[in-house]
């Protein structure tokens, strides 16, 4: 036993980095946890106290352990039951697949990533694009909404700018969960709208397996009363104008929420820009009659680093304003109240019909609206009809002393009006990008009745939101 044993010294060094390792997992790291932990628990009740609506619980959770209450939910249990009956498999491998869908959908929250970097990054960029608005139809109403109840802001869906825009807004009110598409699967952006809070969907899943095992999240965080945030339209607008609602996310909310507990409130929140960003790649996919956005990250990352370029070289401007008003709040109780029969259609109509209504009203895509209606005009005749008509419509995003010229000459310079003289015109060579923004307001001030009056889409057609 007293014995000298010679070991090669890579094999000594291996055997202590093991024996540090086992040390460390036994009993280092469970006491590190439970000091980060601690910490992060009295952050967070300290931040819960500045917002409006606290972090529930639920949001906070492991991400481990929300995977495991997820797929032992008596609804996942039967749903794959029938999902092994129907296609043959056993029921462990049809388990093992409501695994990796409920490993896909969670999110794992972090309130330090959120509110220390997002926020920020959130704040700086929609700065650096806009001049950004937020205004209110009511904002009496949104303050009298029941504390225990769950929020649900319900938006549309103009640019992917949205995401960014309205958490930054929001900050003060709630950390949102968003429902995301497939679009946000791609390391590292993943990791990082995970720690967000966002969830990940797909949007035409046939499999009933996972559609069952997204309704039983949602039911789990609606029931939680996490504050959420959906876009109706499931995708940008291709065309400008409003498109009809899916109605997948609203009926698993619908479903999964007993009336006679917690309040469901749904804010209508309507978003409108001077510029989209996408607005070239939107426009030519609506040509193409398909939703395929051929936009590549390595022309996004050029095209950032051209701003940035241009911002050193004191040459560059913001794209204008960029305006979100919150509608009339719906409360799920008492929308239900005295009606019968389906409420997913009746809401959904409301809901669009709400956003419809407090769309904002800005220089850009009014200009658009006048010139496609009148033809050619002045540029004094259009400047003062462009702020009579935002003053009237009294959206809160009533431009300052240059919005309105910075709007035109904006139009000017991307050849979508042509400038002749002092007469206004359309170009004729970006026509289509002159509809996109004037059909984002012309629902308010004399065009047909939009898209979103129609028919919502059949919730089975999509998982997606």
């Amino acid at each position: 036993m007293t014995q000298t044993v010679e070991l090669p010294l890579w094999f000594f060094v291996l055997i202590v980095l093991f024996a540090a390792v086992t040390f460390a997992s036994h009993f280092l790291f469970p006491s590190v946890r439970w000091f980060f932990r601690r910490r992060l628990e009295k952050a967070v009740a300290q931040l819960n106290q500045r917002l409006q609506r606290p972090i529930q619980p639920f949001k906070l959770a492991r991400r481990h352990d929300m995977i495991q209450r997820l797929i032992y939910d008596p609804q996942v249990g039967r749903a794959v039951q029938e999902h092994a009956r129907e296609t043959g498999m056993p029921e462990a491998v049809a388990f093992e697949q409501a695994r990796r869908y409920a490993r896909e959908i969670v999110p794992s929250f972090s309130a330090f990533a959120y509110f220390s970097f997002a926020i920020r990054a959130a704040r700086l960029l929609s700065n650096a694009f806009y001049n950004v608005r937020l205004s209110y139809e009511d904002r009496q109403a949104l303050l009298e909404i029941d504390p225990d109840s769950t929020v649900i802001f319900v938006m549309n869906h103009r640019s992917n700018m949205d995401y960014v825009l309205v958490t930054y807004l929001a900050a003060e009110q709630s950390a949102l969960s968003y429902a995301v598409g497939e679009w946000a699967r791609v390391w590292p952006l993943s990791r990082l709208i995970r720690a967000m809070g966002a969830y990940f969907i797909r949007r035409k899943s046939g499999s009933d397996l996972y559609r069952q095992v997204l309704s039983c999240y949602v039911r789990h965080a609606t029931e939680a009363g996490v504050t959420q945030a959906m876009f109706p339209e499931g995708g940008l607008s291709l065309n400008g104008a409003l498109s009809r609602p899916k109605l997948g996310l609203l009926k698993y909310i619908i479903d999964g929420v007993s009336l006679d507990g917690r309040d469901v409130v749904f804010i209508p929140v309507a978003i409108n820009y001077d510029r989209v960003l996408e607005d070239t790649i939107l426009t030519a996919a609506a040509s193409r009659n398909e939703r395929r956005f051929r936009a590549r990250i390595g022309v996004v990352t050029a095209w950032l680093a051209k701003q940035v370029w241009r911002r050193l070289l004191r040459r560059y401007r913001r794209f204008g304003m960029a305006a979100v008003r919150y509608g009339r709040p719906i409360s799920l109780h008492d929308f239900s109240a005295g009606r019968d029969g389906d409420l997913m259609m009746p809401l959904a109509r409301e809901l669009m019909s709400r956003i419809g209504e407090v769309v904002p009203v800005l220089p850009t895509p009014l200009a658009c609206w006048l010139i496609r209606e009148n033809g050619t005009m002045s540029e004094r005749d259009l400047t003062e009809q462009v702020t009579a008509v935002m003053e009237k419509a009294g959206t809160g995003a009533e431009p300052g002393s240059d919005a309105v010229p910075f709007a035109i000459n904006q139009l000017v310079e991307r050849r979508i009006l042509l400038r002749t003289g002092e007469d206004l015109s359309a170009s004729g060579e970006r026509r289509d990008l002159m509809e996109f923004y004037a059909r984002s307001v012309g629902h308010l001030i004399g065009d047909a009745e939009p898209e979103h009056a129609a028919d919502a889409k059949d919730p089975s057609a999509t998982a997606g939101s």
